[in-house]
C-alpha cells in the first residue's frame, strides 16, 4: 500500500485537485473551470456553491484515478484564492450572497472613508496591509450592510464569514469546523499579525461582529477530517493562501529568498523570517506560515492583472486565439520590430504594489500607423514583466537585500518569451522549476510535514530547476525600456 496526499488548489478561475505521493512527487492533476460574474462595472463575483461543486468534481476525479487503486489517501491540504469573501448561514450552510472576489472594487468608497478617518498608519502597523478594496474586511462589511437582516443575524452568531479556505473546510468537514490559518487571516485587514489575534479596533471600524469570524490555527495542523466512502476519515492537515503556499512550494525557507507567481495576477513574495520589516514602497507585510509555534513573515508585492490580461486578449478583444501562442507571436514581432514603442498598462482593476491606486484603469500607449494585433499581444505579455520589475525594485529597497535570482512559477511562467524578457528587464537570473505546480505542492508538502512524512530538508531536495534564463541585454537597453514603461505608468496612475 502506498500513501498519498491530495492538494486542493482552489483558484480564481478554476478548481484543481493534485495527487502527490507522501514523498512529495506529483502524480495526477484534475482541473475544472467555473463561471465568473460581473453584475456591475468593477464588481466581480463567484457563486460559492459552484466553487464547492467544482471542488468536489476534481476531488472525485482524483479519488477515482488508477494510481489510488493500491494506495490510501493519508491527508488533504487546501490552498486557495485569497481575500475572496463568503458569508453563509451557520446551520444550513447556504451563502447569503455571492462570494465577492479579491478583484472586486465596489468598496472603494468605504476605503476612502477609512483613509479620511486617518486609519492608514494603524492599519499598516497592525495588519501589515494597506486600506484597499482588495482585502476581505470591506467585502464582508458590504455584505452585512446590503443583505437584509445580515448584521443582526451576524451579531446573534447565526452567520459565518470566511475566505474560500474556510468555506471549503466547513463543507468538507460536514459543517463541523469553521476555521482558517494564519496566512489567510493575515489577508483580511482585520487580523493583528503581531499578536496573532483578530483586531477589535479594525472590527469596530468595519462594523464586523467577531461572532462570525473563523478560529485561526497554524498552517501546519489537523483542522478536521473529510469522510470519504473509500478511504475513511482523511485528516485535512494543512491550509495556506495560494501565494504563501507557492513560496513554501518553491523552497523559499530562508530570509531573503523570493518567488514570483504568474497567475491571474502576479504575486511576488520574499521570506523575511521572523522579522516584519517596515515598508515605505507600498509593499505588504503578511504571514507566510506558522509551523511548531514559529511564525514566518513575508514581504509581498501584488499585481492584480497578469494572466488575465492575456485572457482579455483572447476573450475580450478576440485577437489571440490561444494564450499559449503569445510567446511565439511576441518572439516574431520582437524580431521584426525590436524598438516598438507600444506599451499596454493593464490596470483593469486599479493598481496594487507599489502605487496602490484604486482609480487607475488600463491604457495603451505608443501606437503608430504600423501597430497591429501582434504589437498589442507582445506589449501585453511584456506588461507582466514590467509590473513585476516595479515590485522587485520596491522589495529590494524595503528589505535592503539585493536579489540575484528570482524563482518563478504559475501558468504564464511556462512562456519562454516572457521569462527571457523578465530576466532582461530585471537584470537578474530567472529560475523556472521542473514542477510549475508550486502552489499545489506547497500545501501538500505542509500536510506531509504535519503528518510526519517530510521535513524541511526533504522538501529542499525536491525542488529542481528546469531552465535558467540569464539576462542577455545591456544596461542601456534595460534603462531605455524601463523609462518608456515608467512614462506610461505616470500617465495612467492618478496619484503620481
Amino acid at each position: 500500500m502506498s500513501d498519498f496526499i491530495i492538494s486542493i488548489d482552489q483558484g480564481t478561475t478554476s478548481s484543481r485537485a493534485v495527487l502527490f505521493s507522501a514523498e512529495g512527487n506529483i502524480l495526477v492533476i484534475a482541473q475544472t473551470e467555473f463561471p465568473q460574474y460581473f453584475p456591475e462595472q468593477g464588481w466581480v463575483e463567484h457563486d460559492p456553491i459552484e466553487i464547492l461543486n467544482s471542488t468536489y468534481a476534481v476531488m472525485d476525479d482524483i479519488f477515482n484515478c488508477d494510481e489510488l487503486k493500491n494506495g490510501r489517501v493519508v491527508g488533504i491540504g487546501i490552498t486557495n484564492q485569497r481575500e475572496t469573501s463568503v458569508v453563509w448561514d451557520k446551520k444550513t450552510g447556504i451563502p447569503i450572497y455571492n462570494a465577492i472576489v479579491w478583484q472586486d472594487k465596489r468598496t472603494t468608497g468605504v476605503c476612502e472613508e477609512l483613509k479620511n478617518r486617518g486609519l492608514d498608519e494603524y492599519t499598516k502597523l497592525t495588519t501589515g496591509l494597506l486600506i484597499d478594496p482588495y482585502f476581505s474586511g470591506t467585502k464582508v462589511a458590504w455584505i452585512l450592510d446590503h443583505v437584509d437582516g445580515a448584521r443582526e443575524r451576524a451579531i446573534k452568531g447565526e452567520l459565518c464569514f470566511g475566505t474560500i479556505d474556510s468555506w471549503l473546510l466547513y463543507n468538507l468537514t460536514n459543517k463541523e469546523v469553521h476555521a482558517t490559518d494564519f496566512s489567510n487571516a493575515s489577508r483580511t485587514m482585520m487580523f493583528d499579525i503581531t499578536s496573532l489575534k483578530w483586531d477589535e479596533k479594525m472590527l469596530s471600524f468595519l462594523r464586523v461582529p467577531i461572532e462570525i469570524l473563523p478560529k485561526v490555527f497554524p498552517s501546519s495542523c489537523v483542522f478536521g477530517h473529510y469522510k470519504s466512502i473509500d478511504f475513511g476519515e482523511i485528516p485535512i492537515a494543512s491550509i495556506m493562501g495560494d501565494q504563501q503556499s507557492a513560496l513554501f512550494g518553491q523552497g523559499c525557507f530562508t530570509a531573503g529568498s523570493a518567488k514570483n507567481t504568474y497567475g491571474t495576477g502576479c504575486f511576488m513574495l520574499m521570506n523575511t523570517g521572523t522579522e516584519i520589516p517596515s515598508s515605505t514602497s507600498g509593499l505588504l507585510n503578511t504571514i507566510a506560515w506558522q509551523i511548531n509555534g514559529v511564525t514566518t513573515y513575508a514581504l509581498e508585492g501584488s499585481v492584480f492583472i497578469a494572466g488575465s490580461a492575456l485572457q482579455w486578449l483572447r476573450d475580450g478583444l478576440s485577437i489571440l486565439e490561444d494564450v499559449e501562442l503569445s510567446s511565439e507571436i511576441a518572439e516574431r514581432e520582437s524580431s521584426l520590430n525590436p524598438d516598438s514603442s507600444v506599451i499596454v498598462v493593464p490596470y483593469f482593476a486599479g493598481i496594487g504594489s507599489p502605487y496602490w491606486d484604486m482609480y487607475a484603469r488600463g491604457a495603451i500607449y505608443g501606437l503608430t500607423r504600423d501597430s497591429g494585433r501582434e504589437s498589442i499581444i507582445r506589449a501585453t505579455l511584456e506588461s507582466l514583466a514590467f509590473q513585476s520589475q516595479d515590485v522587485l525594485q520596491a522589495m529590494q529597497e524595503d528589505s535592503g537585500i539585493s536579489i540575484f535570482k528570482l524563482q518563478v512559477d504559475g501558468g504564464a511562467s511556462a512562456n519562454d518569451y516572457l521569462m527571457q524578457f523578465q530576466a532582461n528587464i530585471l537584470g537578474v537570473e530567472v529560475e523556472r522549476p521542473v514542477n510549475l505546480e508550486s502552489t499545489a505542492a506547497g500545501v501538500a508538502y505542509m500536510a506531509a510535514i504535519t503528518l510526519g512524512y517530510l521535513t524541511i530538508d526533504d522538501i529542499s531536495n525536491l525542488n529542481q530547476a528546469e531552465e535558467l534564463f540569464k539576462p542577455s541585454k545591456s544596461i542601456e537597453w534595460r534603462m531605455r525600456k524601463t523609462k518608456i514603461w515608467n512614462d506610461a505608468v505616470k500617465r495612467t496612475v492618478t496619484n503620481l
